[in-house]
């Protein structure tokens, strides 16, 4: 089964707290349509309460970063995975 992805679920999703969810959804909307700014809003507040930080659309793409900031970007991710699933 397809997973939905809507505004709506990712509202959901932050308010029973799940931003991880939340952030995944917030993300392929916002690469849906990258000029919606509410969604590029959202998107950087959920980044910014799980750690994440988004680069900047003057910043380097991910297929052009380094191993070691890979590495470092994984690492964060896998932090915060850890730390949502403790709670």
């Amino acid at each position: 089964m397809e997973r939905v992805v809507t505004k709506t679920l990712a509202e959901i999703y932050l308010q029973q707290g799940h931003l991880q969810e939340a952030y995944q959804i917030l993300e392929a909307l916002s690469e849906k349509d990258p000029s919606n700014e509410e969604i590029r809003e959202k998107l950087k507040n959920v980044s910014e309460r799980l750690g994440i930080s988004r680069p900047l659309e003057s910043e380097k793409a991910p297929s052009v970063l380094s191993n070691d900031e890979k590495i470092r970007l994984l690492t964060q991710w896998l932090a915060n995975i850890q730390k949502q699933r403790r709670k």
